[in-house]
């Protein structure tokens, strides 16, 4: 079962309780501080459709977004259109990224990094947003906090029903391998009133912050930052997200 296929179509729907204005408008800020401002150049990993690229946009960001699932780079360019905004979109692995000339940032928000299961997929990834980014620009992601995959997804089971759609999501934490594996079921309702159903497997790493500035540091980062989620203020032991700045030296 692949990753963002049945999910596209409905993302939106079940995520329409997340603020991606105050997120992107945290996102600017972010690169503020990392003295990137619009007029920017900014490569974005895993966009999903868009609902934070689009609003960077708005902002005055030269922003182009990637994703490894053709689906949900389609919803993107749709919302992107009727937004009335141009975004170029593209097919990409965030662990083997490529532009055509220097960037002044790269971002992933929205657990991308915890979609990272292996040690040699994070360095990968910190290796190509290195080599694309101008000296001095600025990596920007977040991730799921082990706290979080551990304590309040791990072992447990969520639900939303909707009138034309639902969906299960069963979870199973390893806490050896730092592993939560996700099971996820769709239901919607087709034209001839019957549910259509439709699975997803998704598997997190829980990764420390510790092992992740490692591997900044050893792909030539420095001036690495974390926060907790959509503040400036050190993540705490309970934190649900945790956000990373840093530069790239020289």
């Amino acid at each position: 079962m692949e990753q963002y296929t049945a999910l596209a179509s409905l993302y939106d729907g079940f995520m329409d309780d997340v603020d991606y204005q105050k997120w992107s408008a945290y996102i600017a800020a972010l690169m503020k501080e990392c003295s990137v401002r619009p007029g920017g150049t900014i490569l974005e990993c895993g966009c999903g459709t868009g609902s934070i690229t689009i609003p960077l946009k708005k902002a005055g960001f030269n922003i182009t977004g990637t994703d490894i699932s053709d689906e949900m780079l389609a919803f993107a360019q749709e919302k992107a259109r009727n937004a009335g905004v141009f975004i170029p979109f593209a097919r990409m692995d965030m662990r083997r990224l490529a532009f055509h000339r220097p960037v002044d940032c790269v971002l992933a928000c929205c657990d991308c990094v915890n979609y990272l299961t292996a040690d040699e997929d994070a360095a990968d990834f910190f290796r190509a947003a290195h080599a694309v980014l101008r000296p001095g620009g600025a990596l920007l992601f977040d991730i799921s906090s082990r706290c979080k995959l551990e304590r309040i997804l791990g072992g447990n089971s969520f639900c939303d029903s909707r009138a034309d759609r639902a969906y299960f999501w069963r979870n199973n934490y390893d806490g050896e391998t730092k592993l939560i594996e996700m099971e996820l079921e769709f239901f919607t309702k087709t034209a001839n009133g019957l549910y259509e159903r439709k699975k997803e497997r998704h598997i997190q790493r829980a990764w420390s912050e510790k092992e992740l500035r490692e591997k900044l540091e050893e792909a030539g980062f420095g001036e690495i930052r974390t926060y907790g989620a959509f503040s400036f203020c050190p993540a705490g032991e309970s934190e649900e997200r945790i956000q990373f700045t840093a530069v790239k030296r020289g």
